[in-house]
This record gives C-alpha cells, sequence and structure tokens, in this order.
C-alpha cells in the first residue's frame, strides 16, 4: 500500500454543503501558462474567497520572477547577463535554483533546467524545431554543473556562454506547494491546488480521501487511474501537454538533455510525494530515464510513487503502489 493513500474506495466528489454556512468554494484562472485551480472547504464565503485569492496573487508574484517569456523577471535576466558576469537574485530564485541542482546530481543529470540552452529552439505552438546541426552547436552549453551559485553573495552565473535556464520543470510545483502554504497558514485544512499537471491536496475531502486521475495519453476525457488521497502531492508529465507531429514523430517539450531530443519509451509519469515542486521536478528525470531505469529510480527514493505508462501502453507501478 503506498505511503500516501488512507483509503481504498474510489467515492464520488461532494460538492454540496454539510453547514448551513461552510461551503466548498472552487475557481480557476489562466496563470503561468496553463489552468491553475483552488478549491476548499470554508466555513464562511467571505474568507475563503479572500485566500483564493490570495493563493492566485502568489502564482502571478511567481510567473513575475520565473518566467522566460518576461523580459523583466529575474530569470529572464540571469539568461541575459549570466554567461557576463554573476547575476544578483532574490533569496528564492536562488532556494529554488539550489533544488533544481540537487534533483539534476540525484537524477545524475536527467533533470537540467540548462536544457533550455536547447529548449528555447523548439517552438510547439508553430510547429518549429531546429534542425540537428543547430542542436550539435547548442548542445554543449546544457550542463547543470557549469551553472555557478554562490549562496553568500546570492548570485548566478553561467560558467559557459550559450547557456540558458528554465524552471518550467519545476516552478508550477513551487507555486502549487506555495499556495497550500498560503491556505494552511490562513487556517484552512482542507484544500487542493492546481497548477497544470501539479496538484497537492490538504488534509481529505471533509471525510473522504481526494480523488485523482491518471488521463489517458491519447484521450484527454478518459482516466486510466483514480487515485485516493490526503495531505500529498501529486504531478503528471505526458508527450501530450505541448507538442507537435512532424513526419511521423512527436516532438514534445520534456527534452533530454543529453540528446536535446524528445524520448519517445515513455507517454506520461505521474508521481506522488510529499510536495509538488518534488514530484513535478521527478516527473521528467523518470520520462527522461524511460520505463526500467525510471522506475528503479522511483524505487530506489523512499518519499516518492508512480505510475508509468509506455509507449507500448504498458502500466507499471512503483512497489508502493503494487498490490499486496
Amino acid at each position: 500500500m503506498t505511503k500516501f493513500l488512507r483509503g481504498v474506495l474510489i467515492l464520488p466528489l461532494l460538492w454540496a454543503a454539510t453547514a448551513a454556512q461552510a461551503e466548498w468554494l472552487h475557481r480557476e484562472q489562466a496563470i503561468m501558462g496553463t489552468r491553475t485551480a483552488v478549491e476548499l472547504w470554508a466555513s464562511e464565503r467571505a474568507a475563503g474567497e479572500a485566500a483564493i485569492d490570495a493563493v492566485f496573487n502568489d502564482m502571478k508574484r511567481i510567473d513575475e520572477l520565473m518566467s522566460t517569456y518576461k523580459d523583466t523577471s529575474e530569470v529572464s535576466k540571469v539568461n541575459r547577463e549570466a554567461a557576463q558576469h554573476p547575476v544578483q537574485v532574490s533569496a528564492e530564485l536562488l532556494g529554488l535554483l539550489e533544488t533544481a541542482q540537487h534533483y539534476s546530481e540525484i537524477s545524475q543529470g536527467a533533470f537540467d533546467i540548462t536544457y533550455a540552452s536547447v529548449g528555447y529552439l523548439f517552438d510547439y505552438r508553430n510547429h518549429k524545431r531546429p534542425d540537428q546541426a543547430t542542436i550539435d552547436k547548442t548542445l554543449p552549453a546544457v550542463d547543470y554543473r557549469q551553472l555557478k551559485l554562490d549562496r553568500a553573495n546570492r548570485t548566478v552565473f553561467f560558467a559557459k556562454p550559450g547557456m540558458r535556464i528554465d524552471l518550467g520543470g519545476i516552478g508550477k510545483g513551487y507555486a502549487v506547494d506555495r499556495g497550500i502554504e498560503i491556505l494552511r497558514k490562513l487556517g484552512f485544512a482542507h484544500a487542493l491546488v492546481n497548477a497544470g499537471g501539479d496538484t497537492r491536496v490538504l488534509g481529505d475531502r471533509m471525510g473522504a480521501p481526494w480523488i485523482v486521475g491518471i488521463r489517458h495519453p491519447d484521450r484527454e476525457n478518459e482516466v486510466v487511474l483514480r487515485i485516493p488521497l490526503e495531505d500529498a502531492a501529486f504531478s503528471t508529465s505526458g508527450d501530450y501537454e505541448r507538442y507537435f507531429d512532424d513526419g511521423g514523430v512527436r516532438y514534445h517539450h520534456i527534452l533530454n538533455p543529453k540528446t536535446g531530443q524528445s524520448p519517445h519509451d515513455i507517454r506520461s509519469v505521474t508521481l506522488i510525494s510529499s510536495t509538488a515542486t518534488r514530484t513535478d521536478g521527478l516527473t521528467k528525470t523518470v520520462f527522461i530515464l524511460g520505463p526500467q531505469e525510471g522506475m528503479k529510480f522511483i524505487d530506489s527514493l523512499e518519499d516518492v510513487d508512480g505510475v508509468i505508462i509506455a509507449a507500448d501502453g504498458k502500466v507499471s507501478y512503483s512497489k508502493g503502489l503494487q498490490p499486496p
């Protein structure tokens, strides 16, 4: 039984209020280039609505900090200047970069936010990709070990020209974790925060577990597996999120840092752990490692469980999710 399961029944979502004033509140917004959502149990509607506002406002703040599409963001400044000189950044961004480097180290480079040195050349919306010669030319700049972080001076420096970073592989999970902490500090005990494929739940759903679903890689409205959770985070990365098909090949947003190409042995990876920052980052790691090595990696982590849907349709489960 997984470390995060608290029940075995797949229960329907309950939307009705169970008290005269208390009720479930739910709202969605488009932030960070994706659908975000907050759901919570509020004893007073005004307080609940204010709490949802606080979560969305913080997500917008994080987007302003990390977006590579905003010239004024800290990450954009780092990408413009860090190859010329150390760039001073906020303690928040430095801490997230340190977390990203940790994931790079434990995955032996399968996770690497400097993949953006090649990744920025792909335009999924307009179905554009670099040729192999361009990939070969830019690939040497992909190397997390050349991302130099100075905690004492709070600076970032690129030790190789042409380096770029992109926190898209970890930032949404971080924003979800921040949202849950905001709600917890405001006194809420039952809530869900979602940003794209990253979700974290606080408490249970008033006596029942939260039910999270893994979608079919090819059929958006079809769920292949439902998992009951409490006080846990849940992330899914799939080759159907940002992609285009060209000549029978799918080019998607998850790139192997060693090749600059999209891996094709996996269709989707779902991970469960205590924080969405962790599940967000590590789903990409597993995706790049492939079904067998990816599952070995999951099983080597005591605080992570997962489900892999391989290219051939085979579904595999980590040790904590397998039946007794």
